[in-house]
């Protein structure tokens, strides 16, 4: 009887290691939306990366995409746990996995904006009113870019009252904001429009030719970016994981960190937040 309990005792213990080493081995991971230079976003998020394995106890993973759309789809398929969604992306995601919730974002945020920039042979201008581009080239960022395409496909259409393809003489998509900035600083494209977040820091680090080309409008604000947690975390990582991952983003205090997003801070963030984004993108046909 006592080596039948001892047996018990053992498989038991046995079972409670497996479990244990199963659990510990889990890594979290997360994605972001490849909305600069690859390899600036590899440095930015590698940090991010150790910074949430410090602060949470569990081993922590950047997993790099090619696309805003490839960002989705490793949401929607459990391949990341955690993303660094633009407005668009963040709602396309959670409606793809209910019940995941947006839980940070940064303070500048809650009031984004899109510059309209302009090659300097165009001689346009900074103007209050919507700018004459009529029959203009133009280039957007990435097909799912709030900031690069959303936005001003929405204002675009509400000033000019023609989708971009019959107000345009030629429509591109460059696939990221830095390689807006340089097709039309190039005079690929005589007008894009651009992130101006990544506008002012390619500005700040003299990456950009004001001799070439110039912000000419600016939009109204409006949600963006925001960090977007799959529903079912609590399960997979323990009880009460998600508000551990929200409280340690919301308490990033490293100058270093905040600089390479830009954001001053990260804020409390909810879905309602972006109802504002879902709304433009049904009406402009991106969403059913």
């Amino acid at each position: 009887m006592n080596t039948l309990i001892k047996l018990i005792a053992l498989c038991a213990l046995t079972i409670s290691l497996l479990v244990s080493s199963n659990a510990s081995a889990t890594t979290f991971t997360f994605t972001a939306i490849p909305d600069e230079d690859e390899s600036q976003l590899r440095t930015r998020f590698e940090k991010v990366a150790l910074y949430l394995e410090q602060k949470l106890g569990v081993k922590v993973k950047y997993v790099p995409v090619k696309s805003y759309s490839a960002a989705v789809t490793a949401f929607r398929n459990n391949q990341v746990q955690l993303a660094w969604f633009g407005g668009l992306s963040g709602v396309q995601a959670r409606r793809l996995v209910p019940g995941s919730q947006a839980i940070a974002q940064g303070y500048e945020d809650q009031f984004f904006k899109s510059y309209f920039i302009a090659h300097h042979s165009t001689n346009l201008t900074m103007t209050d009113s919507f700018p004459d581009i009529n029959q203009k080239t133009f280039t957007f960022g990435s097909k799912g870019s709030t900031s690069g395409r959303l936005m001003p496909q929405y204002y675009i259409e509400q000033y000019l009252q023609k989708k971009p393809q019959q107000a345009f003489k030629r429509v591109g998509f460059s696939g990221d904001h830095s390689r807006t900035i340089a097709q039309v600083q190039s005079g690929v494209y005589q007008v894009g429009a651009v992130n101006y977040k990544v506008w002012e820091t390619a500005l700040a680090r003299g990456k950009i030719d004001t001799n070439k080309v110039s912000v000419i409008w600016e939009t109204p604000a409006y949600p963006d970016y925001q960090w977007t947690i799959r529903a079912g975390v609590d399960t997979e990582f323990g009880k009460g994981f998600a508000d551990k991952v929200q409280a340690v983003l919301l308490n990033m205090n490293d100058p270093e960190l905040l600089n390479s997003f830009p954001r001053s801070s990260f804020v409390n963030a909810t879905n309602k937040d972006f109802e504002p984004v879902l709304t433009v993108a049904k009406k402009i046909g991106l969403i059913d």
